[in-house]
């Protein structure tokens, strides 16, 4: 059954509800995979992202991070026999060069492990997803980009939802009428496991250009 988080971004740790699952629908603990969202930077990168995992008593045997350090085809054979692939957050259009340099979407569409994105992850697992200074990304003019297509919708994540609705809404209006998209700000979820799609914090649906918080499925805290 495959498993898919989209998370915000959590200044401090993950909430005991989100630990929870995590320790039940990760069994395999074999290897963590993280995939850089700004993989010409080396230092640090991927260790707040790590911190959650070790806070939530999540310990993998191995550790690697994929960069451009690491050989394309070794990094194609990592993302093969890893346990969880995290996309770690950052740089989203960066992260989504290196997806499609190093060949890794469809790696991790046919992958049995945990999928787990982070802020930019989260975007670049989406189906497709849009890049506008609006959002920002920084860039001049909007585009649509294709994701990992992990499911079929589009993520926006880690932005300040609270005080810029109706600019999202009017912004992501176009790719709403093709597609549902979930917005969420930072200390938010969505997780996917099989069928069913849960929800944490605030997170908002936009779908056919109308825009609407739903209800957590589980509490947070």
């Amino acid at each position: 059954m495959s498993i898919h988080y989209y998370l915000g971004w959590f200044n401090n740790f993950f909430p005991e509800t989100l630990s929870r699952l995590l320790q039940e629908d990760i069994t395999d603990r074999m290897s963590l995979v993280m995939i850089s969202s700004n993989p010409s930077i080396y230092e640090d990168d991927g260790a707040t992202e790590r911190s959650w995992l070790d806070q939530a008593g999540i310990m993998f045997d191995e550790y690697h991070l994929i960069n451009y350090r690491v050989q394309k085809e070794e990094a194609q054979s990592k993302i093969q026999n890893a346990s969880v692939i995290f996309l770690l957050g950052g740089d989203t259009l960066k992260q989504n060069g290196f997806l499609r340099e190093y060949e890794l979407s469809n790696l991790i569409k046919e992958s049995s492990a945990v999928v787990i994105g982070a802020s930019a992850g989260a975007i670049n697992m989406s189906a497709k997803w849009l890049c506008s200074k609006n959002l920002g990304n920084k860039v001049e003019m909007s585009s649509v980009y294709e994701g990992i297509g992990l499911n079929n919708f589009s993520v926006l994540s880690h932005f300040d939802l609270e005080n810029n609705i109706a600019m999202v809404q009017s912004e992501l209006s176009p790719l709403s009428e093709e597609i549902n998209i979930y917005a969420s700000n930072k200390d938010c979820a969505v997780r996917v496991k099989g069928d069913s799609l849960d929800v944490f914090g605030t997170v908002f649906l936009i779908s056919h250009s109308k825009i609407r918080k739903l209800d957590e499925t589980l509490q947070m805290y």
